[in-house]
């Protein structure tokens, strides 16, 4: 026979779930940043090589 009550552990599974998707959304958010930081840097310094390039011809 089934037992009398809520379901055992569904709150702290649906807690668990949805801790973690925060967690893999922040994580994420997180590698995006520092990729777009890196991009960023990047360009930068291309564009200012081009400029001594250009200072130098």
């Amino acid at each position: 026979m089934p037992k009398k009550g809520k379901a055992k552990n569904t709150l702290n599974k649906a807690k668990h779930t949805k801790l973690m998707t925060q967690k893999i959304n922040r994580v994420k958010l997180e590698k995006q940043q520092t990729k777009d930081r890196l991009k960023a840097l990047i360009k930068k310094v291309n564009e200012q090589k081009k400029e001594q390039n250009s200072d130098e011809l």
